[in-house]
């Protein structure tokens, strides 16, 4: 957290590998705190001024506290990143290490007692990330866009339900790319279940339970 990290470790990172959501914006905006702060822009009010105009168009901007003594807020431009191409595979396995999931679970089939068992890979993101996420979709080719307006921030989620796919194409990819921490353990409950599902065991007692 010390500028001098910040901006010989941090920064250089995200420099030579790209975010590519719009937090990309929130990184560009950060860049420029830091280059103010390196002056020592925030030991004087006009610089203060500076960084709080920067901070309000940053993820949820300023709190109540910081516009109580800043009341001239005025945020500067914040700019729209246009992700056109996924480049390397890592950038997906990497990104779905922190945001995705892999779902298990059981559900009453349709018009009978019976339950089923499912698989589903998930991946949520606000709406502005709508073209990432399709290109997401593109590159998997698998998996379709479900739009929630429930919550505060209107979010897209990337589904990928049908067990063809899951089992001849999301698997094959992530046993190439692995995802990183705890989450590749629930991969490996997740494929696990797969393998049970491919020798159809989940259709007997034993194999539900």
């Amino acid at each position: 957290s010390s500028l001098k990290d910040l901006q010989n470790v941090i920064i250089p990172h995200f420099m030579n590998y790209n975010l590519l959501t719009q937090k990309a914006a929130d990184f560009k905006l950060f860049v420029q705190i830091v280059q103010l702060m390196n002056k020592d822009a925030h030991l004087h009010y006009a610089g203060l001024q500076q960084i709080v105009n920067i901070k309000a168009s940053m993820n949820k901007g300023n709190s109540d506290f910081v516009k109580s003594k800043f009341p001239q807020i005025n945020p500067v431009k914040r700019e729209t990143i246009e992700t056109t191409n996924i480049s390397d595979p890592h950038w997906i396995s990497g990104f779905i290490s922190g945001e995705g999931n892999f779902d298990a679970g059981i559900r009453k089939a349709t018009n009978t007692r019976k339950e089923r068992i499912y698989l589903r890979f998930r991946l949520s993101q606000h709406e502005r990330d709508l073209k990432l996420m399709e290109l997401i979709i593109k590159y998997l080719v698998s998996g379709r866009i479900e739009h929630d307006n429930r919550k505060e921030k209107a979010l897209v989620t990337l589904v990928v339900g049908n067990f063809s796919d899951i089992n001849n194409k999301i698997i094959p990819f992530f046993n190439q790319y692995p995802v990183l921490g705890v989450k590749y353990l629930d991969y490996l409950d997740f494929v696990k279940i797969a393998n049970m599902m491919s020798l159809g065991k989940h259709k007997t007692k034993e194999g539900l339970e």
